[in-house]
Formats: structure tokens, C-alpha cells, sequence
């Protein structure tokens, strides 16, 4: 079963950038490259897909300057395939990540805005380019969720 998502509160006016994360060749791990890929950049919403290398896109992202930054990448959080959680980069200690070489909380040190990380667990990560049906089903959830509160011009976007 999913878990519902922490609520991501901003202000009307708050722009929000989601980078998506991962490799494509081992299968769960690109779900953060499928979302971001799929959300629509309109009004305060917009996405940058980095896959691997986020390291090589803080200059990039800090010129953007939103003033909240959401990470989605797969995170292995021993739970069921498909669960998903949003967390301040202060909650993710003790998750493994599969693809950068460095900790997102670390990363985060470099950004002046809020950072959070949209973690899905994975069901597998072995070399291939499909996303399993339970990790691509709720990655679909996630966009339509995403692109639809930017349609209402919402102050909180739920999962």
C-alpha cells in the first residue's frame, strides 16, 4: 500500500523546481528522470532532469533560483515497491541512494533555498530500462498530482 505523502506547503508565489534523479539503465533508479521528464513547466512549477550528475548542475539550479528545491530519486527506505515519501534532505540519514556520489544532505549544503527529496522505493535495480509496474504507477500518481496543482494554482501539493 502507498503511504501518504507529507504535505509540500508554500505560498502562492513560491516557485518550486522538482530535479529528477537516477540512471535509465537500471530500471527503478530513473523513476526521478520519468517524472521530472513529465512534469509541465507552467506558473511557479518547473523540472530539471539531471540523472546522475546532480553535482554538475548547482550552478544551474541555484541560477534558477526557486524557492523550493524537491529532489525526486529513488531511495531504498526498506519498504514495499512503490512507497513514497517526502522528506526534509535533515530526515534522510539513514537512506541509501543508488547513483551519485555524493549524499543529498551534503549536496544540500551548496542550495540557500529548502531543499526536500521525493523518495520512491524501488522494486528493482538491475541493469534494464523498464520501470517495474508498482514504481511506474505511482511515479504516474506523482505527475498527475504535480500537474494538476498547478492547474488549481493550490498553496499545497498532496500525494
Amino acid at each position: 500500500m502507498f503511504n501518504e505523502l507529507t504535505k509540500l506547503q508554500s505560498q502562492k508565489d513560491k516557485k518550486i523546481l522538482f530535479v529528477g534523479i537516477g540512471n535509465l539503465l537500471k530500471m527503478d533508479d530513473g523513476v526521478g528522470v520519468y517524472i521530472s521528464k513529465r512534469i509541465k513547466n507552467k506558473g511557479t512549477v518547473s523540472s530539471l532532469t539531471v540523472e546522475v550528475s546532480i553535482e554538475n548542475y548547482i550552478g544551474k539550479i541555484n541560477s534558477l533560483n526557486p524557492d523550493i528545491l524537491v529532489l525526486i530519486d529513488c531511495v531504498d527506505m526498506k519498504s514495499a515497491a512503490g512507497t513514497f515519501k517526502l522528506l526534509s534532505v535533515s530526515q534522510i540519514r539513514d537512506l541509501t541512494f543508488n547513483t551519485h556520489n555524493i549524499s543529498l544532505n551534503r549536496l544540500s549544503e551548496f542550495f540557500m533555498m529548502p531543499v526536500y527529496v521525493l523518495g520512491i522505493q524501488p522494486e528493482k535495480i538491475d541493469f534494464g530500462e523498464n520501470i517495474s509496474y508498482l514504481v511506474r504507477n505511482v511515479a504516474d500518481r506523482i505527475i498527475n498530482q504535480i500537474n494538476k496543482q498547478e492547474v488549481h494554482h493550490g498553496c499545497r501539493i498532496h500525494l
